[in-house]
């Protein structure tokens, strides 16, 4: 199937490792130009020399932290001075290991950087970025969340509350800018096998409490967010993609 996005550009937040390069990975595949934004300028560049030529694209770093305003602000000036974008995919860093219960969470340290990280970092990005998606029809936002925005899984405190937040802009969001034809998702993974994957989680006893008993795949993650970036997914907005193997017992 042809997605129809060859040749359209792409901002990666979060995009040198993991669930991020995945998803560049797989809309690099489909011939799409990559702008990556992510904390480690060594890091950055090892991907760009692999993507590139790989993929035959045009591949753009850009070394910055997304819970600095002036960082997001330069990330947005540099793709102003040259065109815009098309697609947005917003990865937020994980929360503070290890994971807690709500009332073992007394720690405000932990719930600052948890803030920063998830929530604050991910509304500077929207905010400074989603103004610049030309898209011409065709321009997504695709967040990162997670299953327990809409189940909260034990342990999960945090993650539940601050990817909730995030999930709750990227649904006003999805209402406001819908008359431009920007769609405006996400896809809330439960378990996928990333390498560090099993420093924080029992790998175990997570794929046991899936009904599939299997994690997901990176590539399985990046295929999701290539689709919804694709011009067949021009008719679904403010939606949560749950790539979680059933685990989410939610009805909605």
């Amino acid at each position: 199937m042809d997605f129809g996005i060859g040749g359209r550009r792409a901002v990666v937040i979060g995009g040198s490792s993991g669930l991020g390069l995945a998803s560049g990975e797989a809309l690099a595949a489909e011939g799409v130009n990559l702008v990556i934004f992510a904390r480690g300028h060594e890091q950055l560049e090892t991907v760009r020399h692999a993507l590139a030529p790989a993929h035959g694209v045009r591949v753009e770093t850009v070394a910055g932290d997304l819970t600095k305003r002036s960082d997001v602000i330069g990330l947005a000036g540099l793709l102003r001075e040259s065109g815009g974008v098309d697609i947005l995919v917003l990865n937020t860093p994980r929360p503070p290991s290890p994971m807690r219960d709500f009332l073992d969470e007394d720690d405000d340290t932990r719930w600052s950087e948890a803030y920063q990280n998830q929530l604050h970092g991910a509304l500077n990005v929207l905010r400074e970025v989603t103004p610049l998606i030309t898209g011409n029809g065709l321009g997504r936002i695709i967040g990162t969340t997670s299953a327990s925005v809409k189940q909260p899984m034990p342990r999960h405190a945090i993650s539940s509350i601050f990817r909730s937040g995030v999930q709750a802009a990227l649904k006003h969001l999805s209402l406001e800018i819908a008359e431009h034809a920007v769609t405006v998702n996400s896809v809330a993974p439960a378990t996928i096998a990333t390498p560090t994957f099993a420093q924080f989680h029992d790998l175990e006893a997570r794929i046991a409490a899936t009904p599939l008993k299997r994690s997901g795949t990176l590539e399985a993650f990046g295929a999701t967010v290539a689709f919804l970036a694709s011009q067949h997914a021009g008719l679904i907005t403010g939606q949560v993609i749950q790539l979680d193997g059933g685990r989410t017992a939610s009805l909605v």
